[in-house]
């Protein structure tokens, strides 16, 4: 098998580990096998992949895609380091407002499964890092939502010192976990 897929403190958000192979030419691992995806997590169709560049001290988040344009997400940091964050988000769930954070690098290789009904954002780590991600559904502008990524009541650590951190205009907008009337409940299919 080619990677191994450990659960977290929250149903349905996952860490994807792949086996490496290492050598003295350097490295080379599978980072995608929709056959074991399928097997391991659950059948899924990604549609779409992106990859953004960031230097240190960028946050980016926490975001998410209302029905019916909601999205899973694959992630994963192929230079440098991030930490990512998932954070649920759906009405009615046991773990509602509560994260999910694992240090994403390009040593560890470790990818980060998160699925609908959460918002999803990272903190650059390292000097630069980039940062690719499948999604199963297409961008939609119209569908654009968001939780702070600055709410102090979701008690994450974003290893990054406040005077260091840099977010877009739009993320510095987004209403606090209180004041968000969440898209999502507990009843949403996580996977499509």
């Amino acid at each position: 098998m080619s990677m191994e897929v450990i659960k977290t403190a929250i149903e349905g958000v996952l860490i994807v580990e792949p086996r490496v192979f290492k050598d003295a030419r350097g490295y080379f691992f599978e980072s995608f096998s929709e056959r074991e995806f399928f097997e391991k997590v659950r059948p899924i169709h990604f549609v779409q992949d992106n990859e953004s560049m960031s230097s240190y001290g960028v946050m980016r988040g926490l975001h998410f895609q209302r029905p019916p344009f909601t999205q899973s997400k694959l992630v994963r940091c192929v230079k440098g380091a991030v930490l990512d964050v998932a954070v649920d988000i759906r009405k009615g769930s046991p773990t509602y407002g509560q994260h999910v954070a694992v240090e994403l690098t390009e040593d560890n290789h470790r990818q980060f499964f998160v699925p609908r009904g959460f918002a999803h954002g990272f903190s650059v780590l390292s000097e630069t890092a980039v940062f690719q991600y499948k999604c199963d559904n297409f961008y939609a502008p119209e569908a654009d939502g968001g939780i702070s990524i600055q709410d102090d009541s979701l008690g994450i650590d974003w290893r990054i010192p406040v005077e260091k951190a840099i977010l877009s205009e739009k993320d510095t907008k987004h209403a606090c976990l209180k004041d968000f009337d969440s898209p999502f409940d507990i009843n949403v299919d996580l996977y499509s």
